[in-house]
């Protein structure tokens, strides 16, 4: 396969793995932790409910934005040809901008809005870059 072609394939379908990684545990948050009398499909209700919710209420979310990043930048490193971590990172980039607009849009307490934006996207995406590149230097 053409080396550029696959590289934007790499990209696009960490982003797609790593976009389903995060819905669903975003939904399994949702069962595990239900926010009770709210519907989390209405982004206002949510809005209006999200500066009130205790700690638990954001594990999973974390949890989503993270580990979705995290697997996202690996399956992109793992299938670029060259520039694995540039694409890793890529995807961290991506993540992190939907994180601001996500946190913008429902923002939470300022711990979490932190926490998130700081921890969640470029060093996951830096951490599954680097298993990537490790992972494909040894075995080659």
């Amino acid at each position: 396969m053409n080396p550029i072609l696959r590289n934007i394939l790499a990209v696009i379908i960490g982003w797609l793995v790593g976009s389903f990684v995060n819905m669903g545990l975003i939904m399994a948050g949702h069962k595990i932790v239900p926010i009770n009398g709210v519907d989390i499909n209405d982004m206002d209700a949510m809005a209006q409910v999200m500066p009130t919710l205790d700690a638990k209420y954001f594990i999973f979310p974390f949890l989503a934005h993270a580990l979705g990043t995290f697997v996202g930048a690996l399956i992109a490193a793992s299938i670029a040809v060259s520039h694995k971590m540039k694409f890793a990172l890529a995807i961290g980039v991506l993540f992190l901008i939907g994180g601001i607009m996500v946190n913008y849009m429902l923002s939470g307490p300022t711990w979490f809005t932190i926490a998130d934006i700081l921890l969640a996207y470029i060093p996951m995406a830096w951490l599954g870059g680097t298993l990537a590149v490790k992972k494909t230097s040894s075995t080659t």
